[in-house]
């Protein structure tokens, strides 16, 4: 584990998920399916690889079921970092 001293605010999705709004402020100008967690049940079940949902769908689908965002999602300033990335989260607190 990347030990910085950075200190996080975190949120449990399962106990207290993101709303369409809050998804829709999160994602901005980015690229939706990129918030799509490919591990995800629903994600294989429905095929989302090969026939991605809608924007309007996907958030949807996000805010209703909180596994299918990938995380952690990890903040600062205007960037971002979807999914565990030490070498992303180093240049983040750079």
């Amino acid at each position: 584990m990347l030990e910085t001293g950075a200190e996080l605010e975190s949120r449990d999705l399962d106990k207290q998920r993101l709303t369409e709004a809050e998804l829709e402020g999160l994602i901005g100008d980015r690229d939706y399916k990129e918030f799509l967690n490919t591990r995800n049940e629903l994600y294989r079940s429905r095929k989302m690889k090969d026939h991605p949902p809608s924007r309007a769908e996907a958030i949807k689908l996000m805010a209703k079921e909180p596994n299918l965002i990938r995380r952690p999602v990890v903040i600062r300033g205007a960037q971002m970092v979807l999914g565990f990335d030490e070498a992303a989260y180093r240049k983040l607190l750079m």
